[in-house]
């Protein structure tokens, strides 16, 4: 139990920081020992209320045109990869995910230091969008989607809002169809009960601690983290591979 409370608070202190990642870390603590479809369940449980509150928090942020339409394509790729969850080995699937995560953190990373924004791209949104919801729904990373929100919006406190409200109607759909497919069961949501104080913890200390960086300089830690957890993704799965 010590373990899923570490997991809490580190990962939703992330969350509260920078708006994402938490799902990476989280699963990453707890992947010694565990299976992907007893993690995923507890860690939904946990994000959708953290989600709701940072969607609320940055309401004034909240974009339709920016939140909607990728949340729309994660819905779509989210049905696809909760029926997968169950009937694939998704190591292989994690790792050329995890090469993704790292090569559009490098390019936002040496993008910014350039002073260039990019202007989103139709084509990149809808492959990005179902690629996204696929992850999503396999293991409940969005990183893939943090990586296209990062270039479409115009700063801090506008990416984590409208990235939060795409994550909060992902965990909607993914609660009731994890629930119709048995994966969301009674033990799951007493250990989310368990772990939801951590949980709070972790994500009101991440989002003080938010307010005390600079917008570039949280910007900078959103691209790093992207690499790290894409990174992260790519070496623990390689190991289990070779396992």
């Amino acid at each position: 139990m010590l373990l899923w409370i570490i997991a809490a608070l580190a990962a939703y202190f992330v969350k509260g920081l920078c708006g994402f990642a938490n799902t990476l870390l989280f699963n990453s603590l707890m992947s010694f020992g565990n299976s992907v479809v007893n993690i995923a369940p507890v860690e939904l449980v946990l994000s959708f209320p953290t989600s709701v509150i940072m969607a609320w928090k940055g309401r004034r942020s909240l974009r339709a045109a920016i939140f909607v339409p990728p949340a729309l394509m994660t819905l779509a790729g989210s049905a696809a990869g909760a029926f997968l969850l169950k009937n694939i080995d998704g190591s292989l699937v994690k790792v050329f995910f995890g090469f993704v995560v790292v090569a559009l953190g490098v390019e936002m990373l040496l993008r910014d230091r350039s002073g260039k924004r990019a202007e989103g791209s139709t084509a990149l949104f809808l492959v990005v969008g179902v690629l996204s919801g696929v992850l999503t729904g396999l293991f409940g990373v969005g990183a893939l989607m943090a990586a296209y929100m990062s270039r479409t919006t115009a700063n801090g406190d506008e990416f984590k809002a409208n990235m939060c409200a795409v994550f909060a109607a992902g965990d909607v759909f993914r609660i009731a169809l994890y629930a119709a497919m048995g994966i969301l069961t009674g033990p799951v949501l007493r250990q989310a009960l368990l772990l939801a104080p951590f949980m709070l913890a972790g994500l009101f200390l991440g989002m003080k601690s938010a307010g005390r960086i600079d917008e570039k300089k949280a910007r900078r830690i959103v691209v790093i983290l992207l690499i790290v957890s894409g990174a992260a993704l790519i070496a623990g799965n390689l190991h289990l591979g070779g396992a």
